[in-house]
């Protein structure tokens, strides 16, 4: 095949060279020397859908999405085959975040996705891809949340994230197309996507507040009565597992409250655990029920202490609360 009068061919090794540096700098977090090296490769090597879309990666990273629109265009004109090649995909991302729907659907299409309603369809590609967990903050105090996948690229957030993730429930973030790691929830494992950034915001605020629930049935009627309104509850106490990077990053099974887990780099045993150990106080045999829970509160602040009261109402004798903050 010939673009532009001239056969392609493998790279030379002066751009395979130049091109492995750039990643190294890359790894390092130095963006703006590897993308002199990925201008110099580019330059070396014009005709090979690979620069392009290794620059278009580049500014992908640094989150400039013009230039990764712009770079990323160059790179699947010059692919020689039709469907499955990443730099779709990558340039599927690059749209989103930029909210160009058309150059968005052109995108996933070629990648080799199906979707409703044909290419004339404007607005927001929305498709049905169910549930998967998501690390927000990746860079940062990493947490991995459950959402609902809008499209290949988006996720809306349901759980209540940790206020040090930054994040709230309901916020829509742009996530990356490489999974890192798995939960496993009954016997299916989900691949963990990279938050990128956010991509529409939640005006819903995080509350943490201390709850005395008597028992399990306590607490799941105030999850029950502010999802009926509309927010969110969540708690803390069973549903949070501190795991290590590496940890994080791998197949793990994921926390439903109901079982006991074990770090695997503690040194001790479900009798005699070690300082690492995180038992979630849920349902598990041989667990005694914690009656104070820290719970997460996603709603407004004009709402979420008028639930809580009525939480109590119901059962007054074995139904409590204080210490009500909002946290994010």
């Amino acid at each position: 095949m010939r673009i532009f009068h001239r056969a392609r061919h493998r790279p030379s090794a002066t751009w395979r060279q130049t091109t492995d540096r750039a990643f190294t700098l890359i790894g390092d977090g130095r963006y703006e020397d590897a993308g002199a090296l990925l201008v110099m490769a580019a330059d070396l090597e014009p005709w090979l859908s690979d620069s392009w879309f290794n620059l278009a990666l580049l500014h992908k990273f640094r989150r400039d999405w013009e230039q990764a629109r712009s770079a990323g265009l160059r790179a699947v004109a010059l692919l020689d085959r039709e469907h499955g090649a990443p730099d779709w995909w990558n340039l599927g991302i690059t749209a989103t975040a930029l909210q160009d729907w058309p150059l968005a659907r052109r995108a996933w299409q070629a990648y080799g996705l199906k979707l409703p309603g044909g290419p004339s369809v404007d607005g927001p590609v929305s498709l049905d891809l169910g549930t998967t967990p998501v690390r927000l903050s990746p860079d940062g105090e990493s947490e991995v949340v459950w959402g609902r996948r809008l499209d290949p690229s988006r996720i809306e957030v349901l759980s209540i994230p940790l206020p040090s993730s930054g994040r709230r429930w309901g916020e829509v973030v742009l996530h990356d197309g490489a999974p890192h790691g798995e939960r496993v929830t009954d016997g299916v494992a989900y691949p963990v996507f990279d938050e990128i950034e956010l991509w529409a915001p939640s005006p819903v605020p995080t509350y943490v507040v201390l709850l005395q629930a008597s028992t399990a049935a306590d607490r799941d009627a105030l999850e029950r009565l502010v999802a009926d309104a509309g927010y969110a509850a969540e708690d803390w106490t069973s549903s949070v597992r501190l795991l290590c990077r590496a940890c994080s990053e791998s197949r793990m099974a994921a926390d439903d409250g109901l079982a006991a887990h074990h770090d695997p780099h503690d040194d001790g045993d479900a009798a005699h655990p070690g300082h690492l150990s995180h038992l979630s106080q849920g349902g598990a045999a041989g667990m005694s029920w914690l009656v104070e829970r820290e719970c997460g509160l996603a709603a407004p602040a004009h709402l979420v202490r008028a639930l809580l009261d009525r939480w109590v109402a119901a059962a007054p004798d074995s139904r409590a609360y204080r210490d009500l903050e909002e946290v994010c």
